[in-house]
């Protein structure tokens, strides 16, 4: 009888020592932080592995859980945060992520860390994600770019939210948005040097219903890129430069391209870039496709060269035929009181396809200032837009080709 009993007090303490543990685990409402000793995590050191098994564990939560990796710089070779999960779930990263300076040393030469198949998802914690592309930089042949690293990727990710988060230096896109629906962008940062090459912002592609907003990029590339199969993308109160500008496309290079519908950018700032806002599409498509409502509202062109374009003869580095037409329909497209400096003469640039000229295009309330020298003016072609409150030199003083500012180095 004693020695039952003593198995029973021994059960109990065994029962109330696991539970105590994993309560201590689970404190604060179901948080992994990678430092904790059963993950092992520490500064200074890759935290891949502690990564992958925090992740593990809380993606297996069937209550609301968060990855935590605290303030401190850590190494990551690479990550993969895949879903679905049992609950809603949060990575908050307050600390450093640094990739490998040497970028074969990931088992995926075109991503660093990625995010799939998620709902209700959270990206968030005032971190840096820091890709270390200098040296990726140094070796990419702009004429001939091989796959290099995006920081970021957002594959399949609905009804989520990326808030607070820097990504540094990526050794190509910074962050790429693939497959996605209802997922928003707010306050994010994105910084490279100006002449870092195919270092987009953020680039969005068949997704629908993203939303970007209160963002602040600065980097190599454009700022935000838009490519097909987009639809209902709303851009607010985002600030770019350096970079080459807004831009939906390049579209048309590749077979089978979804059409693009329903871009709303407004209450936007470009400063010192090279191209504003912008629709660009290669001149030689292997498939037709459609380009519409499209709408830029409330632009500031701070300095800006080419502050409003669409060229449907998109060949950069000569690699296509220039003489062909276009297959890109593009329809129902506003600039709305776009105002500010621009530092190349030509201010407005719309060239549409010689067969498949552009429809339904308004052109209101433009008032750009030269600070650059020559004469402002513009160039409307193939493209018949109504014209309100546009200066004369703005309001498609020719349909003949006009110089514009410096080529930009973009393979895309």
């Amino acid at each position: 009888m004693a020695l039952k009993l003593v198995m029973i007090m021994f059960s109990v303490l065994m029962f109330l020592s696991s539970t105590s543990a994993r309560r201590a685990f689970l404190a604060d409402g179901g948080n992994f932080d990678v430092t904790n000793p059963k993950y092992g995590g520490k500064p200074g050191s890759d935290i891949a592995e502690a990564l992958a098994k925090a992740w593990k564990d809380a993606c297996a939560s069937a209550s609301p859980s968060k990855v935590i990796v605290p303030k401190g710089t850590f190494k990551v070779k690479e990550a993969s945060f895949k879903g679905p999960c049992k609950a809603p779930i949060e990575v908050q990263v307050q600390g450093t992520l640094q990739a490998p300076e040497d970028a074969s040393q990931l088992s995926k030469q075109d991503t660093w860390i990625e995010f799939l198949y998620l709902n209700d998802f959270t990206l968030s914690g005032g971190g840096t994600f820091d890709g270390q592309g200098q040296k990726t930089w140094k070796a990419i042949d702009p004429k001939n770019p091989k796959a290099s690293a995006i920081n970021i990727r957002f594959h399949a990710v609905k009804k989520s939210l990326v808030k607070d988060i820097t990504s540094l230096n990526s050794k190509n896109f910074h962050i790429n948005v693939i497959s996605c629906e209802q997922l928003t962008f707010d306050h994010v940062t994105v910084t490279a040097p100006g002449d870092s090459p195919n270092t987009d912002g953020i680039h969005i592609a068949r997704s629908t219903g993203v939303n970007v907003t209160d963002t602040n990029i600065g980097t190599g590339d454009d700022c935000i890129s838009i490519g097909d199969g987009t639809k209902q993308l709303t851009i607010t109160k985002v600030t770019c430069g350096p970079g080459h500008g807004i831009s939906v496309g390049s579209l048309g290079r590749y077979d089978k391209e979804d059409p693009v519908e329903g871009v709303n950018v407004k209450h936007c700032t470009l400063s010192k870039t090279t191209n504003g806002v912008r629709i660009k599409t290669w001149a030689k498509n292997p498939h037709p496709s459609t380009c519409s409502e499209i709408h830029f509202e409330d632009i500031i062109m701070n300095d800006v060269q080419n502050p409003i374009v669409v060229d449907q003869e998109y060949c950069p580095w000569n690699q296509c035929d220039k003489q062909a037409s276009s297959q890109i329909k593009i329809s129902n497209v506003s600039f709305k009181n776009i105002r500010g400096t621009t530092s190349t003469p030509l201010g407005v640039k719309i060239v549409c396809a010689k067969g498949l000229p552009c429809e339904k295009v308004e052109m209101t309330d433009i008032d750009l200032k030269l600070t650059g020298t020559g004469a402002l003016t513009s160039q409307c072609t193939n493209v018949k837009p109504i014209i309100t409150n546009v200066p004369k030199p703005l309001a498609c003083a020719t349909d003949a080709p006009v110089p514009a500012g410096p080529a930009e180095k973009s393979n895309d």
